[in-house]
């Protein structure tokens, strides 16, 4: 009788949202601020990615919400013309050249930057030496660009004319007009601002490593390579893998500010990537359902390579971003 009783007794119900509302009244109220901003500024500007398929122009309505509704629609017209052009396949050319050069250079600095510091056993000089570190990242991207320029100008710059005495007068590398140095320059520059600041996070998962795996490895002999290559290294794999996921889903976002910044007539061959041709699209000329078609492109290709990397990493075993 009693088993028979335990079988029907009824399950315990969740917690309502009324309920859970009056439990956290003001955790709720406090995400009140965050949620508004994403629906301002992230979710609502959504609805101009019908521009890309209109013959849009601000002109056709009274206002511009009116426009949205008098632009007739072509389809995936804009998506031929801009597939199409002479300019894809360029600005999709420049853009892979920095991104995979940065993924290549630039993703693994702040992780050897990391490993580095980690090993260093004096706290004052380790301290010391994050805070060094950290200082570039803010640093204004108009700055670090007038540095550049000042530094390895052609008349007066400190370090072309170090170049100069290595290489000699004329054949010393122009860094600022070379085409052929554009994307290191830019990686350079990415390196020297973010490098230090991004080993907050790798330091982070450093510092939940079990300091007792390191005093069994040394009990077994091994040297402070092999505790770094055996325990360091598996111990924040996880985290790489994420970051990695990320940086991959941002390979068609090379930073519209710098490149802008750094641009001349002499490069613009190799520094016109999507972030400047939407600007130059969109604002300058107007064009906007080009420069929507564009913008909405590389959202997609970068939905796309985030979802891919994540599978990949699932099936080498990692756990993934989500």
């Amino acid at each position: 009788m009693s088993q028979k009783a335990e079988r029907f007794v009824p399950q315990k119900r969740g917690v309502s949202l009324k309920q859970a509302y009056r439990s956290h009244k003001w955790l709720y109220l406090m995400i009140i601020p965050g949620v508004i901003y994403l629906l301002v500024f992230h979710y609502l500007p959504m609805g101009g990615l019908i521009m890309a398929f209109q013959d849009f122009s601000p002109y056709n309505g009274d206002t511009m919400l009116g426009a949205f509704f008098h632009s007739p629609f072509v389809g995936l017209a804009v998506f031929r013309k801009f597939f199409t052009g002479p300019d894809f396949i360029r600005i999709l050319t420049n853009t892979l050249s920095i991104s995979i050069a940065s993924l290549i250079f630039y993703f693994p600095a702040p992780i050897l930057l990391a490993l580095l510091l980690n090993e260093i056993k004096n706290m004052a000089f380790k301290k010391a030496a994050q805070t060094m570190v950290y200082i570039p990242h803010f640093i204004s991207m108009v700055i670090v660009a007038a540095l550049t320029a000042q530094l390895f100008s052609t008349t007066d710059g400190l370090v072309y004319h170090w170049l100069t005495g290595i290489f000699g007068k004329n054949h010393a590398p122009d860094i600022m007009s070379n085409p052929k140095l554009f994307v290191s320059m830019i990686v350079g520059q990415n390196m020297w601002k973010e490098t230090g600041y991004g080993t907050i996070i790798f330091l982070a998962a450093l510092s939940g490593v079990d300091v007792q795996l390191y005093e069994a490895a040394e009990v077994d002999g091994a040297n402070r390579w092999q505790k770094m290559w055996h325990i360091t290294l598996p111990a924040i794999r996880s985290t790489i893998v994420i970051m990695l996921i990320l940086k991959v889903g941002t390979i068609l976002n090379t930073g519209y500010e710098q490149i802008f910044l750094m641009q001349n007539s002499m490069n613009r061959a190799v520094s016109d990537v999507f972030d400047t041709y939407i600007y130059t699209k969109g604002v300058v000329n107007g064009n906007y359902s080009m420069a929507t078609a564009a913008g909405m492109f590389k959202s997609i290709v970068c939905m796309i390579m985030v979802l891919g990397a994540n599978k990949l990493a699932k099936l080498f075993g990692e756990s993934g971003f989500y």
